[in-house]
């Protein structure tokens, strides 16, 4: 056999054992009269000793030993001299007899250590070594622990996995699609599943009233650190549901999760905080409330004293930093250059210190009097010692970069623990968003999302001021995922589309199967959607998906490792009846 144990697995209770090991070979110490390999698998790391004696047998093979070498040894357990805390099996070493090369290896082109020298692009290029490397195995292992905690979780709930389609009818709602062309019906295309959506309702029609997959998705959008191609999602759906049903559900869920998987108890129920308040607090539908640091409005109280900036703006929002009225004038610059950046696009930054001695130092003093930031202060709870900072300009934007304002105060004030939770629901969005250019309503979620019951009515007078029954599930500003209660009736439904522009033709050529089987008896129901990758990294304290995932894409969407997207034959073109033009062809005939 190529083992009798694994290299994590060994321990003080199995000295004198005779065992056999296989695995990479991590380093090499040549010691003169000794040498020490360590050697890696999955499992762990185990000490190998070659003395003198097995070495003058050995020594061709031992001396050509390099990093990555496959080998198998056999030896005996011995209890080390030198112990080693840091690892498992640091009580013992292995007393090699035997050494045979399974394989060699190429130097690889970075190091396998948990503190590597290769950069992202380098390691996802040679990303079967990368996942040699501890935090990538951990990272793994938690994504397969994590996936087990679920499935037990929901099966004791009732829930029932099933699979549904990955090739489907494509809909131009949402994120673009990726399309497959059918060689069986020329011209025409299936879709990839940007989610599960009307199957898992199909379900609920069929009654099985209890749903769940761990099932890939894909969008063909625009990347970022929380964003791939192909994603996987913990979907889920319930019948004979309200609103609070499914939260208190999925809010079980990832209380068990923390518990089982991160040992942290979260006690109580989660917070709910309707979308208006997020916005106007903290300008984002996905706040961050592990410190407090709300925005405070001063339009009414800062404008019309002849400052321009101020009187020229829509909003005047502030955030009180506490005790960093200390902060020097570099320091006030660094977050003048922050909020400046054109990811964040403020024009400008003003301060007020409050000072310890109760006075005043600001960027605007010939602007205001002193009773003026004492209002502002006030206003702000803000308390000697404090700082208060404050943006100015039109509404959406500034409410926008006074978020990542805020967010960046949090990190430099260490505010942002990874290791602290504090997850909350964002519930009451708006149910449809309007388009200026296309001079038509979005739904925001999709084009299912029930009304709250109350505003049914505002569909015909005001449709943008309806609220959506739908939710999402934020934690440490990040959106984990989002639901809603569905709409289940056929002549809600049918009054959705007119609003969102569709003709009762395309209503019918895009969803007909859906409505069709609505007129056989539809339950009430809703559901959940949540990031799987998402999950992981935030148990994970990582800030990209990527790195949870086994063979990640990059920001362009690209898999390095494999080279894909690639351009394929014109046989196969020809078989699917597809022609290249314009640019397409002239890419893919320079290439």
């Amino acid at each position: 056999m190529y083992r009798t144990h694994t290299c994590g697995e060994l321990r003080i209770a199995d000295i004198d054992k005779s065992v056999t090991l296989s695995g990479w070979v991590q380093r090499v110490r040549n010691l003169g009269g000794m040498t020490f390999i360590d050697l890696r698998d999955r499992y762990g790391i185990t000490q190998l000793v070659f003395n003198s004696e097995t070495e003058d047998k050995l020594s061709e093979a031992v001396r050509n030993l390099g990093r990555e070498y496959v080998v198998q040894v056999t030896g005996k357990v011995a209890e080390r001299s030198s112990k080693n805390s840091k690892i498992p099996t640091g009580d013992i070493e292995v007393i090699a007899d035997g050494l045979k090369v399974l394989n060699a290896s190429d130097l690889p082109p970075f190091t396998i250590e948990d503190e590597t020298d290769g950069g992202e692009e380098l390691r996802m290029k040679y990303r079967y070594l990368d996942l040699r490397r501890n935090p990538s195995r951990k990272a793994l292992e938690l994504r397969h622990k994590m996936a087990l905690e679920i499935r037990n979780y929901m099966d004791k709930e009732g829930f029932m996995e099933v699979e549904t389609p990955v090739l489907m009818k494509s809909t131009p709602e949402g994120a673009r699609d990726f399309v497959v062309p059918s060689r069986m019906n020329p011209g025409q295309f299936y879709a990839l599943p940007q989610s599960p959506q009307v199957f898992k309702q199909l379900l609920m029609v069929a009654g099985y009233d209890r749903y769940f997959q761990i099932v890939k998705c894909f969008r063909d959008e625009d990347l970022r650190a929380d964003r791939q191609p192909e994603f996987t999602q913990i979907d889920c759906e319930m019948s004979f549901v309200d609103q609070e049903d499914v939260l208190n559900t999925f809010e079980g869920m990832t209380k068990h999760l923390f518990k089982s998987l991160r040992g942290v108890e979260i006690e109580g129920d989660f917070p709910r905080m309707p979308y208006s308040e997020a916005m106007k607090y903290y300008g984002s539908d996905k706040p961050d409330i592990r410190f407090d640091m709300r925005f405070v409005d001063l339009t009414s109280t800062a404008s019309g004293k002849g400052f321009k900036v101020f009187d020229d703006a829509q909003y005047i929002g502030a955030i009180c930093a506490q005790g960093c009225a200390s902060y020097s004038r570099k320091d006030l610059d660094q977050l003048t250059d922050f909020v400046k950046r054109p990811q964040v696009g403020a024009q400008g930054l003003v301060y007020v210190k409050y000072n310890e001695d109760g006075s005043f130092k600001t960027s605007v003093d010939k602007f205001f009097a002193a009773d003026d930031f004492k209002a502002w202060a006030d206003f702000c709870g803000a308390k000697p010692g404090d700082l208060i900072l404050i943006l100015a300009g039109k509404e959406e934007k500034t409410l926008s970069a006074l978020c990542e304002l805020r967010l960046e105060m949090g990190s430099r004030l260490g505010l942002r623990n990874k290791n602290k939770f504090a997850p909350l629901w964002v519930v009451d969005f708006p149910l449809l968003e309007w388009d200026d250019e296309t001079e038509r309503y979005y739904a925001m979620h999709h084009p299912f999302t029930s009304p709250k019951v109350e505003d049914v009515e505002l569909l015909d007078t005001n449709p943008a001021e309806v609220r959506a029954n739908a939710y999402d599930l934020v934690i440490n500003g990040v959106e984990i995922g989002g639901g809603s209660i569905r709409i289940h009736n056929d002549e809600l439904q049918q009054k959705m589309f007119k609003i969102l522009g569709f003709s009762e033709e395309e209503a019918e050529n895009q969803f007909g199967f859906l409505m069709n089987a609505f007129k056989y008896g539809a339950p009430p129901h809703g559901g959940v959607a949540f990031g799987f990758d998402r999950w992981v990294s935030l148990f994970a304290g990582l800030d990209s998906i990527r790195e949870v995932i086994a063979f990640p894409k990059n920001n362009a969407g690209r898999d390095v490792m494999n080279d894909a997207p690639s351009a394929i034959s014109d046989a196969q073109l020809n078989e699917l009846m597809i022609e290249l033009k314009g640019e397409a062809a002239k890419k893919v005939k320079e290439e």
